[in-house]
């Protein structure tokens, strides 16, 4: 019974934590280009080069 009064908080404050860093990250646009990533995969190498991205 006192290994609860020790988990308890302990959980309620692990998960305010993970709660304030999923806000945290909202606010700071960590989620705001989801398809940007998705989409340059597909670009060819050869594409990127002609923009103005490094050759080898």
């Amino acid at each position: 019974m006192t290994t609860l009064a020790y988990l308890i908080p302990v959980a309620l404050f692990l998960g305010a934590l993970g709660l304030s860093g999923f806000l945290w990250a909202l606010r700071s646009g960590q989620y705001e280009d989801l398809d940007g990533a998705a989409e340059r995969i597909l670009i060819e190498p050869d594409a990127r080069d002609n923009e103005g991205g490094r050759s080898n």
